[in-house]
């Protein structure tokens, strides 16, 4: 995958408006903060915000702001290598169509990393933006697939924020009591929905997003193994290394060596 551009969280004036016939020569990821007009085959659309959006390579480009408002968005403009598009559209996604989403939080931490990878000279830097990017299209592919009762839910509206919060904020100190009563439910309701529609118990997904940040820090950065298992939300190093080698069989320090080989 090959990234030409990325923003991440740009703002615009109220006169802000996209006019290009011919497409923008690659494929164009957006996730949009405000409302946005589309006009899609000829005809303006009202796009809500916390959407996702895709152009396909060459498609017209034709987006505006609401009259009277300013317009907000992250986005991508990228090229798909080989293999890549149809694993793409094997999610079920489609170009030029919408998709609403409850909260775009975990989409904009993404979008801010691809940014952070796409300018910085790290050596498994491509293959980090692929995960993203996939990451990505593997979370919108969810909120198409879901059934609607499970999407129209109100305890799955809240329990996909507090997941996209583990995911975009592993450090924070996080329990189940604590976070039960964030979304003002008892332990044992939250833990049982938790699973019920994420397919994973609580601690364990908040024991793998901090997993999978610190193999990020790992392999991206030279801090040590402890200043790593701090910021990943852990106090006691000895717990960090135990529970990475249980969630990848290496130690982090074999991790690093091992990522750092391959080139």
């Amino acid at each position: 995958m090959i990234i030409n551009n990325v923003g991440y969280n740009h703002c615009h004036d109220a006169d802000f408006y996209i006019d290009r016939p011919f497409g923008s020569g690659d494929n164009l990821l957006l996730i949009l903060k405000t409302d946005t007009i589309f006009n899609i085959n000829g005809n303006d659309q009202i796009v809500p915000k916390n959407s996702f959006f895709m152009y396909k390579k060459d498609m017209p480009q034709y987006y505006r702001c609401i009259p009277k408002h300013t317009f907000s968005n992250d986005w991508v403009h990228f090229i798909f290598e080989e293999g890549e598009e149809e694993e793409f559209l094997s999610l079920g996604l489609e170009y030029e169509t919408p998709v609403t989403m409850n909260d775009i939080t975990f989409f904009s931490f993404c979008i801010k990393s691809i940014a952070y990878e796409a300018y910085s000279n790290g050596i498994h830097r491509q293959n980090n933006i692929k995960h993203y990017m996939f990451l990505m299209f593997n979370s919108v592919s969810e909120y198409v697939l879901k059934q609607p009762p499970l999407r129209s839910d109100n305890y799955y509206e809240m329990l996909s924020t507090i997941r996209n919060k583990i995911y975009s904020r592993p450090y924070e100190e996080r329990t189940i009591e604590s976070t039960a009563h964030e979304v003002r439910m008892s332990r044992s309701n939250f833990q049982h929905l938790y699973k019920k529609y994420f397919g994973v118990s609580f601690i364990q997904d908040l024991i793998n997003s901090r997993i999978e940040h610190a193999k990020m820090l790992l392999v991206n950065t030279n801090l040590s193994s402890m200043d790593i298992a701090r910021q990943c939300g852990y106090k006691h190093y000895t717990h960090f290394t135990r529970q990475f080698r249980k969630n990848t069989g290496i130690t982090p320090l074999e991790y690093r060596n091992k990522k750092r080989m391959i080139k």
